[in-house]
């Protein structure tokens, strides 16, 4: 019963990789069961200059990991004098999370996408609540509202397409599904990574006519 009460983000999130950079969206509802908890939650966290990641799960678990993720880039870009990549920060954070779920004391579910930028380029990846990570080559949704995405993805996703399509597309398949999906709902925060850095914005509910 407790763990049922557990604040939990409910959850829409999107991660689109383009020629030019990441997009990232998410929804901003949190939920206790059938309570809306928070309107205004943050979902997407920029862990380093160059990286975001969006969340899904048990909040508390979720800050935990986020908290630890940012200290160990920081570390390890202290110990080597350069920005970890973006590889290596997935791998980091797959193992943390790996280890979490290992614990007793820690039965919580933390679901990332993790988009950032190095020398090499621009990446996404998806860190499963099993720890493993999977390197993304188009688009990558999660959450409850996650299905609802995808029918929109499925339909008018262009491979290539630059950030600002990607952009508009993001803000479009996240508003589709907080109309369908009610753990859920209120503004939409995009967050696009390219070569100036990354750049947060929220914008209201809007409606889409699907064609």
């Amino acid at each position: 019963m407790e763990q049922e009460q557990k604040l939990k983000t409910g959850t829409t999130t999107i991660g689109i990789i383009c020629p030019d950079g990441v997009v990232l969206g998410c929804d901003s509802r949190a939920t206790v069961g059938n309570m809306i908890a928070s309107k205004d939650i943050t979902k997407i966290e920029q862990i380093s200059d160059t990286m975001a990641v969006t969340i899904a799960g048990s909040v508390s678990d979720i800050q935990l990991l986020v908290k630890l993720i940012k200290a160990e880039l920081k570390l390890k870009e202290i110990r080597t004098g350069k920005r970890p990549s973006v590889k290596a920060a997935a791998n980091l954070l797959g193992n943390l999370v790996y280890s979490a779920i290992r614990q007793p004391f820690f039965p919580g579910v933390a679901h990332f996408l993790l988009g950032g930028s190095d020398e090499i380029g621009f990446h996404l990846y998806d860190i499963f609540p099993d720890g493993s990570v999977t390197e993304i080559n188009d688009y990558v949704c999660s959450g409850s509202g996650s299905v609802f995405e995808y029918g929109v993805m499925e339909a008018e996703y262009i491979k290539d397409m630059p950030v600002l399509k990607a952009r508009e597309l993001a803000q479009k398949s996240v508003n589709v599904a907080l109309q369908r999906d009610s753990a859920s709902g209120n503004s939409i925060r995009i967050v696009t990574i390219t070569d100036k850095g990354v750049k947060t914005e929220s914008v209201r509910r809007v409606s889409y006519e699907l064609k």
